[in-house]
């Protein structure tokens, strides 16, 4: 896939079979909402030079793989996803469009954040936003993609310290978040960690309204 200017092309991902979907997240609107604000930022992010980026819960790998296709190989790209068969589809997306993805199977950040503290440039995170009962966050594989428990922001909520350990000086996170997430409260959250929020891009999908923020270190 070749970059064209500042568009970024959808990845082809025909490699997930029905069988991968029943274990995976499937390539959805969110999933094109987040490589859209990652393409209305392009700008922004070759500005920063980045030479590591790392998308958590990767999923499919559609929306690492978007980034590294219009990146290049001069970035070191990698994911985590707690669920092994995710891995597998990353890698494999990955590979058919010419990106080269180190996957991690961890819960979040974990066993990455003391490797590569300080060195993330570009961090990505389309958690499980979905308002849910406590008791289904993390229940089985498919469910670990969607059910954020109360408020949908009990995955998120358990990023939030580790970004300023990961992220690079001039590092940027992208989060996509859900109109019931409370985004002016995960802007206050952020703040105390030394971070700036702004909206990259919002939304409707059916019934949901998703937005997805760029936080940055306050200067």
């Amino acid at each position: 896939m070749e970059e064209s200017g500042n568009k970024i092309k959808t990845p082809v991902f025909s490699n997930i079979t029905s069988e991968d979907l029943e274990h995976i997240y499937e390539p959805a609107e969110d999933s094109f909402l987040l490589i859209d604000a990652l393409e209305k930022d392009l700008h922004l992010i070759r500005e920063r030079k980045p030479s590591l980026c790392l998308e958590v819960g990767s999923g499919s790998g559609v929306v690492i793989t978007a980034l590294g296709t219009v990146l290049g190989p001069s970035c070191v790209y990698m994911s985590t996803d707690i669920n092994p068969r995710a891995c597998h589809t990353t890698r494999e997306v990955g590979r058919l469009n010419g990106v080269d993805i180190e996957a991690v199977c961890t819960d979040l950040v974990s066993g990455v954040i003391d490797k590569d503290v300080g060195s993330v440039d570009i961090l990505l995170f389309n958690p499980p936003y979905v308002v849910t009962p406590s008791d289904e966050v993390g229940r089985g594989n498919l469910e670990h993609t969607w059910a954020g428990g109360e408020h949908g922001r009990e995955v998120m909520d358990r990023l939030f310290p580790s970004v300023d350990s990961l992220l690079s000086p001039q590092g940027l996170f992208y989060l996509l978040v859900l109109k019931e997430n409370d985004p002016a409260d995960i802007e206050l959250v952020m703040a105390k960690f030394g971070y700036s929020c702004s909206c990259v891009i919002t939304r409707r999908t059916g019934p949901e309204n998703l937005s997805v923020l760029r936080f940055s270190r306050q200067r």
